[in-house]
């Protein structure tokens, strides 16, 4: 039996797996769709202190092996989310992690705030979704983006973590940024800017022009940002995300310094993803002789000597 269990800041986390937000619903609708057990936590779709209509259609479109969406972040806003799902949360058989999202700190606040009373075990800030319409992505600045993080922490008592942005400029000064404001980890990385034309119509595929790119093509520019903040600020703790497909991925992730791995977009074509990818990471992990899938964190970026199992060397990172 392989020991799944990881460590993320103050929180043990029964397996690596994390339900990636946007891709889950609410989190606890989705466990009516795909069982839970595969996971340590899910992260429920962002919400906003008020009721966000988000944009209008067409908001998704292929593109390539991955996908563009500018959804817009659609929500009910706090108050009604609260409302509706707040009492699933308990009984969703996974912990449920809330994402908030405003445009100044104080919303943020107030969002974290509602999450922590609905009853979520942590909340994650999304500072970086792309596809808002006339607003500046906050996780470019990191000044900003540790005025959010701040202002979240000193309303709320869980765990807070900071989801940034692959289009940052210094993505390990605005990850420094928010550890020392008060993040309990980092989410690494968002959607990246995309866009996509329609050569028959000769419009955009989206209604926004440009749009969030999510799918297997993000793995390596995430995978990058990983690599970065890891070696760079070792001792923060990082969920890797993006263009997680199988078991393989999530061993990238965890080499490269990922505590945790987010199972984001292809929940869109396999809902039950995870149970597929968690055999995947157990089947290797035994080929390899690791007993715990704990051991895998960082072994690229130790700059050590380090070897996994008894004949498995693996090479790393100097």
């Amino acid at each position: 039996m392989i020991e799944r269990t990881v460590h993320l800041g103050p929180l043990t986390l029964r397996s690596p797996l994390v339900g990636a937000s946007g891709t889950v619903g609410s989190a606890v609708d989705f466990v009516t769709v795909a069982p839970p057990e595969a996971y340590g936590a899910l992260v429920a779709k962002s919400v906003s202190p008020e009721p966000w209509n988000g944009n209008s259609p067409p908001r998704l479109a292929p593109a390539g092996l991955g996908m563009l969406n500018a959804i817009g972040i659609q929500n009910p806003g706090i108050n009604a989310w609260a409302a509706r799902f707040g009492p699933g949360i308990h009984d969703a058989g996974v912990p449920v992690w809330g994402s908030a999202v405003a445009h100044t700190p104080e919303g943020f606040a107030r969002v974290a705030g509602g999450l922590e009373a609905a009853g979520v075990q942590s909340v994650e800030v999304n500072l970086s979704c792309p596809n808002l319409d006339g607003h500046g992505l906050i996780a470019l600045d990191p000044a900003a983006s540790a005025r959010v993080v701040e202002a979240v922490r000193s309303n709320v008592s869980v765990p807070v973590s900071a989801k940034l942005s692959p289009n940052a400029s210094d993505i390990v000064a605005v990850a420094r940024s928010v550890w020392e404001a008060g993040a309990d980890w980092v989410v690494l990385t968002n959607t990246a800017w995309g866009a996509a034309i329609d050569i028959e119509t000769c419009r955009p595929r989206l209604s926004t022009t440009s749009g969030g790119y999510s799918g297997p093509p993000l793995k390596p520019i995430a995978l990058r940002c990983v690599t970065e903040v890891a070696a760079a600020l070792p001792g923060l703790p990082i969920v890797g995300c993006g263009g997680v497909t199988r078991g393989t991925d999530v061993i990238e992730y965890l080499m490269a310094g990922a505590s945790a791995v987010a199972v984001g977009t292809v929940h869109f074509a396999e809902p039950r993803a995870a149970r597929r990818i968690d055999r995947e990471l157990s089947r290797w992990c035994r080929k390899h002789g690791v007993g715990k899938v704990s051991e895998l964190v960082g072994a690229a970026v130790s700059g050590l000597p380090r070897t996994v199992g008894p004949e498995s060397p693996i090479p790393v990172a100097s």
